[in-house]
């Protein structure tokens, strides 16, 4: 990347977050109006009585893909990762769900196309299927465990400025950032995600996978429309409308993660418990989720039949992505109000900042 572009994005992360978060949720807004436009263009021309409970259904099928823990662990990390080097991208979410959704887009378009390459890729067993699983998901497991592992270090940093600051110590803000054998190792290949454009790269090798129940049943609905004789254009929005879903809740929770790291790295020395905290839950999920990916891939590639591989192989985490969400929710919660009643105390800037 040449020095122009550095300077270019970096100084668009300049700009006011209000005024980058409108222009990002205006990309979002203009995903669900090509679906509006194209469901209307469909009821004038071909009108069909599953039409709209079918794009309903794609709908609320990328609502809920978008909470699978690996997103949730992917963006969050990502997050921090920004956050501790004194950036403020309020797009992660947004680059990473458009990356993932280009491949669904692309697997959308091939069904209504009637592309016969989509039964071989889906077909369980088949070489295509298991190249991309395993390609998708060792993609996956590598960046969640690097990143995993790189927070992991800023989580024990942290742990030791906390004991320092309950001992009355104090904190700069660079101090922060993690330290140690495994943060030097990894801060050469973790360089390389600089901004949310590479982030949609990681999202885009994310999906190859096709092994997301949601994924595959979205995929499965949009062949029986093309069965049942739905109009080209409602077919269409059926993956426009799961890619609209999901890119609304992923941006969503990038922006939320976004500000709660940066609240944590303004002020540390009010705050170190707290970014302590929600590192230490980054960092965990997305080693966890590291584990289980490749524990899959190992299950499946070696047709491994031991009790730890099956039992990993078999989780079920797609409602998992809900209950981290809601841990740092709370996580978020308490330590508002305790921000709160300690600004109510001793007046003064004491509440989060607005970057």
């Amino acid at each position: 990347m040449t020095a122009t572009a550095r300077r270019g994005y970096l100084e668009r992360e300049q700009l006011p977050v209000a005024r980058r978060a409108g222009a990002t949720f205006a990309a979002v807004a203009a995903l669900h109006l090509a679906v509006v436009a194209l469901m209307a263009f469909s009821a004038l021309r071909d009108p069909h009585p599953l039409a709209l409970g079918l794009v309903l259904t794609a709908y609320l099928a990328g609502v809920k893909h978008s909470y699978d823990w690996d997103h949730i662990a992917a963006i969050d990390n990502s997050s921090r990762k920004f956050a501790a080097e004194g950036r403020a991208p309020v797009s992660v979410g947004f680059a990473f769900s458009m990356g993932h959704s280009s491949v669904v887009m692309l697997a959308g378009i091939l069904v209504v196309s009637g592309a016969g390459i989509m039964g071989t890729l889906l077909r369980e067993g088949s070489a295509a299927n298991m190249a991309l699983a395993v390609s998708g998901a060792g993609v996956s497991a590598l960046f969640l465990l690097a990143i995993g592992l790189f927070n992991g270090s800023a989580f024990l940093k942290a742990n030791v400025l906390f004991r320092r600051v309950r001992r009355g110590g104090s904190v700069a803000g660079g101090e922060l950032a993690p330290t140690g054998m495994v943060a030097r190792l990894l801060t050469k290949p973790l360089s390389r995600v600089k901004r949310p454009r590479d982030i949609y790269v990681l999202g885009f090798l994310f999906g190859l996978g096709f092994d997301t129940a949601s994924t595959i049943a979205f995929l499965l609905l949009t062949a029986s429309a093309a069965l049942a004789g739905i109009s080209i254009g409602a077919l269409l929005a059926l993956p426009l409308a799961f890619t609209a879903a999901m890119t609304l809740c992923d941006t969503a929770n990038g922006m939320a993660m976004m500000k709660m790291y940066r609240s944590a790295l303004m002020n540390p020395a009010r705050r170190i418990g707290f970014n302590m905290v929600v590192t230490g839950l980054s960092a965990t999920s997305a080693l966890f989720i590291s584990a289980l990916t490749a524990a899959a891939v190992l299950h499946e590639a070696l047709r491994l039949t031991d009790p730890v591989t099956s039992w990993l192989a078999g989780l079920d985490l797609g409602q998992a992505g809900l209950l981290l969400v809601g841990l740092f929710l709370a996580v978020w919660g308490v330590a508002a109000l305790g921000w709160r009643r300690d600004r109510t105390r001793a007046p003064g800037p004491a509440g989060p900042p607005g970057r």
